[in-house]
C-alpha cells in the first residue's frame, strides 16, 4: 500500500478552475463556469526539505557484540543509562500535518462533511468514484487556505496544479488520491513558537520561529475498520473526499518539546482562524512526524523514519522521544536507520514498522486532467483579507503594550480567540488598573475551574461582568482574595445570571473583609495571648514564627481580615 504523502515533501499544488460554493451544484460539472482570475507566473517548486540518508557505518566490531534486546536498551537509554544523547547526538524533526477544513462540503463534490455519521451515508457519486463523475473545486477551501498563507506570511501561488497520487488501497476507491504536488497553493511562511522551560533539563522557556515548506490542498481519503469485522474489513467512505490542508514544515525543529510547542501554536492558529475545528479525537487535526538523529557537528542529514498519524500532543511528544532513543540505540549498536513508516502504539509507548517508506516517484504524480489549473488573482487575496481576524501575534503585542502583563502571560491569554475576547471583556469592566489581576485570575482559578470541569472558556458559567465585579471588590478592599475564590465558586455552582452576584453573595454570607483597626487589634492581641510560644520564636529569630500568627489571626477572623492590615498591626505589636 502506498502511503497517503510523501515522505518529507508535501505534494505540491495543482490549480483548478472548477469551483462550487457549499452547496451541492445544481448543474453538471461540465456546466460548471470556471474561475480564472490574473494569471502569474509559475513558480519553481519550493526546496524541499533534505532526505536523511544513512551515514553511519557498522562499527568493526560490532560483530561480535552481543546485541542487547531492543526493549531493555531503550529502558536504559530512557533512564539515562547507556547513552549520552544531549552531548553526542542533534535530533531532526519535520512535520506534516493535516487540519480538515471546516467546509460544509467536500473538497471535490456536493456531499456533506459531518462526523459521526452512518457509514457511507455521506458519499455521493463522486466520492464513490462512480463512471462519468467529475470534479468541483469547493470555493470555500481554497478561501481557507488563503486565510492560513496570509497568516503566516507566505505567498500564495497565482496559479496552481491539482495532481494524481496514486496508489491502491481499499478505502481510496478511485486508486489515486488528488492533491497537489509541484506547486502548492501555500508557500513558504513562518510560525513564532514559544518553547516552555524544563525544570529537570536545567533548560529556560524560549521563542523559536519554525519556518514552513508549503501547505496544499488534497482530499482526504476514507477509513478501514477492523473492530466489528470477524475476519473482514469494513470501509467507510464518508471521510472520502473531505478536504485538507497538509502543513509541511522544513526540518528545523531539534527536540519533542520544540514539536510539540509548534503542533499546539498551529493548532491555535487554525481554530483561531476559523478553518478548522481542530478536534483532534475525531482527525480533524493529526500530525506525522519525520524524524531522524546525526552527530551533533554534522551538516548532512541521516536517515528519517516517519511516524504517521499522531492525533494527540501526548502521543507526539512519546511517539518522538521513543524514536529518537530507538535510532541512537541502533546505530551504537553497529545498525543502520531504515527509511520506513512506523505507527505509535500508545498502550506500548513505542513506534513499529508500518511499511517501508515509498519516494515521489512510487505515485507517478501526473496532472489531473479533470481540473484546470487553480488561478488566484489579487483581488481574491485582498477580499480573502479584509475578513481575517486580528491575528494571535498582534493581540499578543497589544496586551503587553496596552495592559502591561508580561509577554508569557499574552501568549497564554490568546491561547483561544474566546479566551482572549473574555479576558478583554473582564478588563472593559473591571477597568485596566485591575488587567494584572484579570490575567492572573484567568490562568489560575479560572483554568482550574475549567478543566474541573471539562469545558472551554466559551462554555464558562461565570459571564465576565460578574468575574470583573469579583475582581473590583478585591480591589476596593471589600473582600481578600481568599473570599474571592469563595465567592468566584459559588457564582460558578449556582449559574447565576446576574451581574451584582458577588455583592449579594457578600452581603448574604457577611463575607466583608474587617478593615476596621480597632476591631483588628482586639483580635490581635487576643491571638499573641493565646500563642505565646509563636511570639517567642519570632523574636528569637525565627521567621516562619510570624507567618504562623499571621494564620492564627485570619484563623479567628474566618478568613474576613484584611491580610495586609494583619500584617502590619503585627509587626507594630511584635516591635
Amino acid at each position: 500500500m502506498g502511503s497517503r504523502r510523501e515522505g518529507r515533501r508535501s505534494g505540491a499544488d495543482v490549480s483548478r478552475g472548477y469551483l462550487h460554493a457549499v452547496g451541492e451544484p445544481r448543474r453538471p460539472a461540465r456546466h460548471e463556469r470556471a474561475v480564472r482570475l490574473r494569471r502569474g507566473r509559475e513558480r519553481e517548486a519550493p526546496g524541499r526539505p533534505a532526505d536523511h540518508r544513512q551515514l553511519f557505518q557498522r562499527s568493526p566490531d560490532a560483530a561480535g557484540r552481543r546485541r542487547v534486546p531492543a526493549r531493555d536498551r531503550l529502558a536504559q537509554a530512557s533512564s539515562g543509562r547507556g547513552v549520552s544523547m544531549a552531548t553526542q547526538w542533534e535530533v531532526v524533526i519535520g512535520l506534516e500535518t493535516h487540519a480538515q477544513l471546516s467546509t460544509v462540503s467536500k473538497i471535490f463534490s456536493g456531499a456533506p462533511t459531518q462526523f459521526g455519521a452512518e457509514p457511507n451515508t455521506q458519499a455521493c457519486p463522486v466520492d464513490l468514484a462512480l463512471p462519468g463523475v467529475l470534479p468541483v473545486l469547493n470555493r470555500g477551501a481554497v478561501e481557507r487556505a488563503i486565510r492560513f498563507g496570509l497568516a503566516i506570511g507566505s505567498t500564495i501561488a497565482p496559479r496552481s496544479i491539482f495532481a494524481r497520487k496514486n496508489y491502491f488501497y481499499p478505502d481510496l476507491p478511485k486508486g489515486y488520491q488528488i492533491s497537489q504536488y509541484e506547486i502548492p497553493v501555500v508557500q513558504g511562511g513562518q510560525i513564532t513558537i514559544q518553547v516552555p522551560a524544563n525544570e529537570k533539563a536545567g533548560k529556560e522557556a524560549y521563542e523559536k520561529t519554525v519556518n514552513l515548506t508549503r501547505a496544499h490542498l488534497e482530499e482526504d481519503a476514507g477509513k478501514s475498520l477492523h473492530e466489528d469485522f470477524a475476519g473482514m474489513t469494513g470501509i467507510d467512505l464518508n471521510r472520502a473526499g473531505t478536504p485538507l490542508l497538509e502543513i509541511v514544515t522544513e526540518p528545523e525543529m531539534r527536540s519533542a518539546a520544540e514539536a510539540v510547542a509548534y503542533a499546539k501554536a498551529l493548532h491555535g492558529l487554525v481554530v483561531w482562524l476559523g478553518i478548522c475545528d481542530g478536534n483532534m479525537q475525531e482527525g480533524s487535526f493529526r500530525c506525522d512526524a519525520n524524524v531522524s538523529v546525526r552527530p551533533v557537528g554534522q551538516e548532512k542529514f541521516g536517515t528519517r523514519a516517519e511516524i504517521k498519524n499522531l492525533n494527540s500532543f501526548r502521543f507526539l511528544e512519546e511517539a518522538i522521544n521513543y524514536e529518537v532513543r530507538r535510532q541512537i540505540e541502533l546505530i551504537e549498536d553497529g545498525g543502520e536507520v531504515v527509511q520506513e513508516t512506523r505507527l505509535y502504539d500508545p498502550d506500548k509507548r513505542e513506534t513499529r514498522s508500518m511499511r517501508s517508506k515509498e519516494d515521489a516517484h512510487d505515485y507517478r504524480y501526473f496532472p489531473d486532467p479533470d481540473l484546470m489549473p487553480l488561478v488566484i488573482g489579487q483581488d481574491w487575496i485582498e477580499r480573502v483579507q479584509s475578513g481575517m481576524p486580528e491575528l494571535p501575534a498582534a493581540i499578543q503585542q497589544r496586551f503587553v503594550e496596552q495592559y502591561g502583563v508580561s509577554a508569557y502571560d499574552a501568549g497564554v491569554l490568546t491561547s483561544s480567540k474566546a479566551m482572549a475576547a473574555y479576558f478583554e471583556a473582564v478588563v472593559a469592566k473591571a477597568g485596566a488598573a485591575n488587567a494584572k489581576i484579570a490575567a492572573n485570575w484567568l490562568m489560575g482559578d479560572v483554568s482550574s475551574q475549567l478543566n474541573r470541569d471539562g469545558i472551554e472558556i466559551d462554555a464558562i458559567p461565570v459571564s465576565a461582568a460578574q468575574l470583573a465585579l469579583v475582581l473590583q471588590r478585591i480591589a476596593d478592599g471589600t473582600i481578600s482574595n481568599k473570599i474571592a475564590k469563595e465567592i468566584f465558586a459559588t457564582i460558578w455552582d449556582e449559574q447565576a445570571d446576574d451581574e451584582g452576584a458577588a455583592d449579594r453573595i457578600i452581603d448574604a454570607k457577611g463575607l466583608k473583609q474587617i478593615s476596621d483597626t480597632g476591631a483588628l487589634e482586639a483580635i490581635i492581641d487576643e491571638v499573641l495571648a493565646a500563642n505565646a510560644k509563636s511570639v517567642e520564636e519570632f523574636r528569637a529569630g525565627k521567621e516562619k514564627a510570624f507567618n504562623a500568627l499571621i494564620g492564627q489571626a485570619m484563623k479567628a477572623t474566618k478568613g474576613k481580615a484584611n491580610p495586609q492590615q494583619v500584617n502590619e498591626l503585627l509587626k507594630k505589636k511584635l516591635g
